[in-house]
């Protein structure tokens, strides 16, 4: 059975909701209260104005309701149209089943507060995410992630219509209903309700706090089944390879299975409740009916009237008093939902801005290692002690073996993750002291695999540049030898280019990305097995977009194919984290070492590497650079 690594833990799973109440509310406060907007302030408080206003209808209703019986048991009967007009016009305001006058006035209002809440909310956590670190991302499911973004965002709206519109305004009315009935009526009634609210409001938090590890765990699996389908649905193409289509859906079936077990088990336990509630109610709407039918028959201390008024009051009290069970477990739900999306939020980003970081101030496009140390986990070291300088405008190749480290050092450089000891500069600035913002617009990357947004051709080379206008994009393209395939499509540069970009081939899809950078103008250029996926013809043809890409630029290539990098500025040869061997093409033949084998082992199995190695492509890779079609296998480190 798919299991998803869940955000809530076995041991946290009991704990009550209101664990913590004060830091939860402190959290969600900002984005409940609309500073930044005075209008929709005064509709809060006019909002919470209608409320009390509706209470004071709720007092009025059965008070009238009473008179009318009274006027007509009255010797000689009287016909009192002035207390119907009142009435009717009562009830107008208050309704039924929050249907009033009031409540659909004050649902008006609270629309546009209700908006400004869910984009608040929305709009922090999704900037919050973008801001977390590569590895946390590495090691969460996209689909997880989306459900607790939702379920988060949601709760957060219905908890605050909760708490104002329906707790709020029941707990006044219980308030209010016990002075009523005990200062109207005589202690004794005032008792049967007060004893019948609280045994009500306390059976329905002891019963529902019960039920919250039932709802949490109902949570977790649903997490669960959304992971499993999005998982599924984004590796479409591998089910398809591997004929797993049934394995998938009986994954996904024992998800929903899971789901449903614990769904079950929630349905139950509300049941119960429901039932618990009902027996209270009734026992307490019988008490106080005999009783108050006493006092008019037996004793004749009420009249008609007042027991019209009992039972109307008592009956429209215990209305809200009935909701007053789903509105708890509607807060606790909330409450449970916003968990996760409080886990996400205090989250701490693995790299951050140190305190009045400063932009990068680009010179010359300079990048030196100073002994770099780096390790993703602290028993097994990626990097020890790497040091290089590209001086601007050269070109340095990165060698080696798959793990030996390469695109670790892109990663460093573009700070997807902080170096353990030593120091990355650019330009004589340390990258961990200057904004992450300003080092990432300075560096363009062409990636092995490369992932298109969902959109248009055009919108995924604006990307690189979104302000640029529509003859950069299409020179861009033309720098990238892609503008004339693209306006033999149908919809030309409006060409959508599916999930992923799977609707373009693998070299269309790398001319976009290319052209993406030339769009960017970047001064520092990483070049991550930007050909290795492709065909010999198709990066032979790729070649001369790319060198368009590095001229004039510092560029930092990570290459498997010796062929495309034997005429750089200095070659590194890694092996175990660390550099092996360094120079140019030729001295590393000479030592007759690392790189050496390599090149020897790559010839041997491709006959597109020539014998004459002064004939060799330039590292500036024009269009006449020659490749092996045999590459060492590279997961990025």
């Amino acid at each position: 059975m798919y299991h998803s690594r869940p955000f809530l833990s076995d041991r946290v799973e009991e704990t009550s909701t209101w664990k913590n109440i004060i830091r939860k509310v402190k959290m969600i406060a900002p984005f409940i209260w609309p500073k930044k907007s005075v209008a929709l302030q005064l509709r809060v408080v006019a909002c919470i104005m209608l409320v009390i206003a509706g209470r004071v209808a709720n007092v009025y209703v059965p008070l009238y309701s009473a008179k009318i019986v009274d006027s007509l048991t009255a010797i000689p009967l009287v016909f009192r149209w002035d207390l119907i007009f009142t009435y009717i016009g009562i009830k107008f305001l208050q309704g039924g089943l929050g249907m009033g006058f009031l409540n659909n006035l004050r649902s008006y209002l609270w629309i546009r507060v209700q908006q400004y809440t869910k984009r608040e909310v929305e709009v922090s956590l999704f900037r919050h995410l973008h801001n977390l670190s590569l590895k946390w991302h590495l090691s969460r499911k996209t689909g997880e992630v989306l459900r607790i973004m939702d379920r988060g965002t949601d709760s957060t709206n219905s908890l605050l219509s909760f708490l104002l519109f329906s707790i709020g305004p029941t707990i006044i009315d219980i308030i209010v209903a016990v002075i009523f009935f005990l200062s109207y009526f005589n202690w004794m009634m005032g008792t049967v309700v007060f004893i019948t609210m609280v045994l009500y409001i306390a059976l329905t938090i002891i019963i529902t706090e019960w039920r919250t590890k039932f709802q949490r765990r109902m949570n977790i699996a649903d997490n669960n089944m959304e992971a499993r389908s999005v998982d599924s649905m984004l590796n479409f193409e591998t089910v398809k390879y591997y004929g797993a289509e049934e394995y998938e859906v009986k994954a996904y079936k024992d998800a929903i299975i899971e789901y449903q077990h614990e769904e079950f088990k929630t349905q139950v336990s509300l049941a119960i409740l429901n039932t618990v509630q009902n027996v209270i109610v009734c026992i307490g709407l019988l008490a106080g009916s005999l009783l108050s039918v006493h006092f008019v028959v037996d004793l004749k201390e009420l009249t008609v009237g007042d027991y019209v008024l009992f039972t109307v009051y008592i009956i429209q009290l215990y209305g809200p008093l009935n909701y007053f069970g789903t509105f708890y477990r509607a807060i606790q739900k909330n409450f449970i939902d916003m968990e996760n999306m409080f886990d996400l939020m205090n989250i701490t980003p693995d790299v951050s801005d140190v305190p009045d970081a400063k932009d990068l101030v680009l010179k010359n496009g300079q990048v030196e290692f100073r002994n770099v140390t780096f390790s993703y986990q602290p028993e097994r070291i990626v990097l020890q002690n790497i040091s290089f300088v590209v001086e601007p405008g050269k070109t340095l190749a990165l060698v080696g073996p798959s793990g030996s480290g390469k695109s670790t050092i892109v990663r460093l450089l573009f700070r997807f993750f902080d170096v353990d000891s030593g120091s990355i500069i650019i330009d004589d600035q340390n990258i961990q002291l200057v904004t992450q913002n300003s080092l990432r617009k300075a560096i363009g990357v062409v990636p092995q695999d490369t992932v298109l947004f969902n959109n248009s051709i055009k919108f995924n080379i604006n990307y690189g540049k979104v302000d640029s206008n529509d003859s950069e994009i299409m020179n861009s393209a033309m720098a990238a030898e892609i503008h004339e395939r693209i306006m033999k499509f149908p919809d030309q540069y409006n060409t959508q280019v599916g999930e992923r970009g799977l609707k373009l081939s693998g070299g269309e899809k790398q001319r976009v990305a290319i052209a993406r950078t030339l769009l960017k103008a970047p001064a520092i250029v990483l070049l991550d097995e930007a050909t290795s996926a492709l065909d010999t013809k198709t990066e032979r043809q790729i070649q001369a977009a790319l060198d368009q890409v590095c001229a004039n630029r510092t560029t930092i290539i990570v290459a498997h194919r010796l062929s495309t990098v034997i005429h750089a500025d200095e070659i590194l040869v890694l092996k175990d984290g660390e550099i092996y061997e360094k120079g140019r093409h030729d001295d590393l033949i000479i030592r007759n070492g690392l790189y050496a084998e390599m090149w020897s082992e790559q010839r041997k199995s491709s006959s597109d590497i020539p014998s004459n190695e002064d004939s060799a492509p330039s590292v500036t890779i024009t269009s006449e650079t020659s490749t092996s079609t045999k590459s060492y296998h590279h997961p990025h480190v």
